[in-house]
């Protein structure tokens, strides 16, 4: 498992345009892939949409995103650098 902790810069937060590109990302992975909000214990699925919108990621929020599985480091090194860039 490889993990990183992330911010949300998105003023807007990870609301339905970012979160179903964000999903759309994530299906291009075999791993299995997860976000968490730090000091929250639930887990939630990266690849979909619902789970992502469930989740509420708001500006200046502080989450973990992890993988497990075959391609993990590229995962989840390629999608912190692209929830990072979000700024619409």
């Amino acid at each position: 498992m490889y993990s990183k902790k992330i911010k949300v810069k998105n003023p807007t937060g990870l609301h339905a345009r970012p979160a179903s590109q964000l999903v759309a990302k994530a299906n291009n992975y075999a791993s299995a892939i997860m976000l968490q909000k730090v000091g929250d214990n639930s887990e939630y699925n990266v690849k979909s949409i619902v789970m992502i919108l469930a989740l509420g990621l708001e500006q200046n929020e502080e989450a973990i995103l992890s993988a497990e599985g075959e391609d993990e480091i590229e995962a989840v090194n390629d999608l912190t650098a692209f929830i990072e860039s979000l700024t619409e």
